[in-house]
């Protein structure tokens, strides 16, 4: 989505978090500033909450959210201004939205008690043992990375229905067994826990709740490089699992860094470098239509479903993308343009790895490290079938390798 404008001349405001307790969990200081605000802005929820206060403008989120704050706040006239969010507003909430839209210097956020610690305190789990997932405003197949036999993790549901949706996505898993507890309404005399099986879910969980996972099931993959090929609905057109980890090694994915995959075939190297780390995204960019389509099945099947998915070929398809940290292009090295336009695009420091299997494309790449430097590999890869009783190697079509790094 792309980001909201900043209002004209944004107000400096406080945003107030609220817990399950309502305001008279408040302390003293944050009934203060709230009591003291010209504006107060929340949801219904929160400004149901309050206390009347005379001439206090009180004014509920837009929706959409983020596309409506400016003009939200643009009409904010009466200081000073508080927000009201839930527990921690720096916890997949209202808070880490303002900070982005108005700069820190412009947001003072006061936190109360997160429900994730609210979560963690009700089942005796540590945080340097638990893994968070929020699925607020997210699709629910971003459970599917974090699946591993023995790993807890919280989820922010995104309302009532989420523990049903999860419990199913476990169970086509293979992790039925996995201990579901839903944790309603954290922290206010309404609270209430439900706990069952993946696959024995019937509850009807409270629309305000935190969703622990304690996983039971197999093993399904790593995060790093080298998911079986398998794993992936393709035609054909796919990076094979050992030169995927070879150029993923190359491609290195740090935490928030973008790639662009060129001629994505099944998204193979997108999906992987996308599970390397929660804050790595990706651009796919596929001519073929059904292949383009498929790509978006094995994004959500592995637990990607950011993924972003481009139909077009390169280099036009490539015009208007978020400037990438690296780049892959494993098909269509050779179209006029295509390698040009993707060097032109990387950030220094940022890394290219192209892959070509035919004459042409190794001309073409050995010219270019030549020119550029780099690093130039020929790999090959053999696997042992059986050959009558006997078993012997069978090699498979030989890869040439290009990696390169932008100076800077």
């Amino acid at each position: 989505m792309p980001a909201a404008s900043r209002p004209s001349s944004p107000p400096s405001l406080t945003v107030v978090g609220i817990g399950a307790d309502g305001w008279d969990g408040l302390s003293p200081a944050a009934r203060e500033l709230v009591l003291g605000a010209g504006t107060v802005l929340g949801g219904s929820r929160h400004l149901d909450l309050l206390p009347p206060v005379a001439d206090q403008d009180r004014r509920p989120w837009p929706s959409p959210l983020r596309d409506g704050l400016p003009a939200l706040l643009d009409a904010v006239t009466r200081a000073p201004v508080v927000a009201l969010a839930s527990g921690d507003p720096l916890v997949s909430g209202i808070g880490t939205t303002l900070v982005d839209l108005l700069g820190k210097d412009r947001v003072t956020v006061v936190p109360a008690v997160s429900s994730v610690a609210l979560a963690r305190a009700e089942l005796g789990w540590s945080a340097e043992s638990v893994g968070v997932v929020s699925l607020v405003g997210r699709e629910e197949t971003l459970v599917l990375r974090e699946l591993a036999p023995g790993r807890r993790l919280l989820v922010l549901s995104s309302d009532e229905n989420t523990p049903a949706v999860v419990a199913e996505l476990l169970v086509a898993a293979g992790y039925g067994d996995s201990r579901l507890t839903v944790l309603g309404d954290l922290g206010s005399a309404a609270a209430a826990r439900i706990d069952a099986t993946a696959a024995t879910w019937t509850a009807s969980a409270p629309r305000l709740h935190v969703l622990a996972l304690d996983l039971v099931g197999p093993h399904l993959g790593g995060w790093t490089a080298g998911l079986p090929d398998e794993a992936f609905e393709h035609d054909g057109q796919l990076t094979k699992r050992d030169l995927r980890a070879s150029a993923l090694a190359r491609l290195a994915p740090t935490p928030g860094a973008h790639l662009w995959d060129v001629g994505a075939g099944a998204g193979s190297v997108a999906i992987e470098w996308m599970r390397a780390h929660a804050t790595c995204t990706a651009t796919a960019v596929e001519g073929n239509e059904d292949r383009a389509k498929r790509i978006g099945v094995n994004a959500r099947t592995l637990g990607v479903p950011g993924l972003e998915i481009v139909h077009g070929r390169a280099p036009e398809a490539l015009v208007g993308l978020r400037t990438p940290d690296a780049v892959f292009i494993g098909g269509g090295a050779t179209n006029p343009g295509v390698i040009d336009a993707c060097l032109a695009a990387l950030r220094p420091g940022g890394r290219l790895v192209v892959h070509g299997v035919t004459l042409e494309t190794e001309q073409v790449l050995a010219a270019l490290y030549a020119e550029h430097g780099g690093e130039l590999t020929r790999i090959s890869v053999e696997t042992a079938t059986p050959i009558g009783g006997y078993t012997g190697w069978k090699p498979a079509r030989a890869v040439t390798q290009w990696a390169f790094t932008s100076p800077g």
